[in-house]
């Protein structure tokens, strides 16, 4: 008889799981598709041995094939990258690290944040898009023909952009085209980008302001502000929309999905996103204790933010502790109760976590500035890129002096409605208060130390996670161990007494 409050272990092993895979691309689309020589043309550029594809997992089906086939046209090893250690949008430079790439090549959607460590190429899926059904949709939104318009799209979705703005632009005379760009000198972008640069070139000399972000760039008319216009955004509701949005939440919003061919005015209301935003940076006001969890190794200057948040935080009288745990799920973050509240460093598109499931709630770096810097005041800019916040950005603030802050008056939570305590640590040094925190060692593991003499709730719990202990741990003889699952070993009977 089986066990009520168990399910038989056989039954567990011997169950068949139907996964449903994504049709592979045939073998004679996989070059316009994948572009596979001018990703072979860069890797010969570049005389690399060893290169590095990452994949999305939609992808994964066609990766076998892609690798053969630029193992078969150039003289380098390929390695595919399936499992990211963050999102997917962002480039693993970690993983292509870990196998000695000389390069990357990344497939599918992008967020465009730069990376600088090694030689970076994008190939976007080609995702198709109707242009008589996208058009007609924006002639609908718009019917007022002066009206002055940004296209915004998806990156896999470039392709059909020039066309696009070809059949509108004859009756749309304020019509802009955004334009992908990469920084940094080691990325690359083949195909459409590089043939407008002449055009992108034209418009910085006329005099027109030029706007660049998230890795787009379009031009502005002269004496005009990006408040003037609407935005229209060609692709699928999600991360990559929510940003703009949330970044550009003065203009107004319509998009065109294509792929179920419709197109609408965005009803989201930005100002209760917003809201919700501030409801999460007076949680951060109350925080005693903050979680800084590393949501990239790739982003440039993410190590730089993370310093300049420590710094801000403990300023503001609260400790900090940093987790490097990869992809973010509930329960990770569950087994730290102690913490207050999350700031998440990551890119613009992954940094806008809805943590409505979580028990804590993950805000951003620039709200956590909000909530700490005294001279950084809620208004309607609303940054999500964390680079704009370091000194020489163009969202940047400096810290308010130990002088100023002390003439601080006493804080009033507006959720708790009690006086907020500001006990600045200025009786530690900055350097102990720093070495308490959980700290990244060989960039892979996460280890609460406490270095210093100041008390910590995470140094002193039982539960430490993984520690090497070199030394420490006697060598015994190999046993044969346990049979079975956990719920039920072989030796455990199962009787209940």
């Amino acid at each position: 008889m089986a066990d009520a409050f168990s399910s038989s272990s056989e039954t567990v092993i011997q169950r068949v799981v139907d996964v449903k895979s994504k049709t592979n691309t045939p073998v004679d689309s996989l070059e316009e598709s994948y572009q596979i020589k001018e990703t072979c043309d860069f890797i010969r550029d570049r005389q690399c041995k060893k290169v590095a594809l990452q994949f999305p997992d939609e992808l994964l089906g066609d990766s076998v094939a892609v690798a053969v086939e630029i193992e078969r046209n150039s003289e380098a090893t390929a390695y595919i990258l399936g499992d990211t250690s963050y999102g997917s949008c962002c480039v693993d430079e970690v993983a292509a690290e870990h196998v000695g790439a000389d390069c990357i090549v990344h497939y599918g959607g992008s967020c465009l944040s730069p990376s600088t460590r090694l030689p970076l190429m994008y190939v976007f899926e080609r995702r198709a898009v109707d242009l008589d059904k996208c058009s007609s949709s924006f002639r609908e939104l718009y019917p007022d023909t002066q009206s002055p318009v940004i296209i915004l799209y998806d990156v896999n979705y470039v392709h059909a952009m020039n066309d696009l703005f070809t059949l509108l632009s004859q009756d749309y005379p304020n019509l802009v085209v955004s334009e992908l760009v990469v920084e940094g000198e080691q990325c690359y972008i083949h195909g459409w980008i590089k043939r407008q640069d002449d055009i992108i070139s034209m418009s910085e000399r006329d005099g027109s302001q030029v706007v660049c972000q998230f890795g787009r760039r379009f031009s502005l008319k002269s004496a005009s502000n990006i408040k003037d216009y609407e935005m229209f955004y060609v692709g699928r509701e999600g991360t990559t929309l929510t940003n703009f949005m949330m970044t550009w939440n003065r203009c107004l919003f319509s998009s065109f999905d294509p792929l179920t061919m419709t197109g609408r005015a965005e009803s989201v209301s930005i100002n209760r996103a917003l809201m919700k935003r501030y409801y999460a940076i007076e949680r951060a006001k109350d925080a005693n204790v903050v979680g800084i969890l590393v949501g990239t190794l790739g982003v440039a200057d993410y190590l730089s933010v993370i310093e300049q948040l420590k710094e801000t935080i403990r300023r503001a009288g609260k400790k900090s502790y940093m987790f490097a745990m990869g992809k973010l799920n509930v329960p990770k973050l569950a087994n730290f109760l102690e913490i207050d509240i999350f700031v998440l460093v990551a890119c613009p598109e992954n940094a806008l976590l809805d943590s409505s499931e979580f028990y804590k709630p993950v805000v951003t770096p620039f709200e956590m500035e909000v909530a700490c810097n005294k001279k950084r005041e809620w208004s309607e800019e609303y940054v999500t890129d964390f680079r704009h916040l370091l000194p020489g950005g163009r969202s940047h603030v400096p810290l308010a002096e130990q002088q100023e802050d002390d003439e601080e008056p006493p804080d009033v939570s507006l959720i708790t409605l009690s006086l907020r305590s500001h006990n600045l640590l200025l009786s530690e040094p900055a350097e102990q208060s720093c070495s308490s925190s959980v700290v990244l060692r060989n960039q892979t593991l996460t280890v609460a130390n406490s270095a210093g003499t100041t008390p910590s709730f995470l140094a002193e719990r039982s539960w430490r996670g993984l520690e090497q202990k070199l030394g420490e741990t006697p060598v015994v003889k190999a046993v044969k161990g346990r049979r079975g699952i956990a719920i039920a070993y072989e030796e455990e009977g199962t009787s209940l007494s």
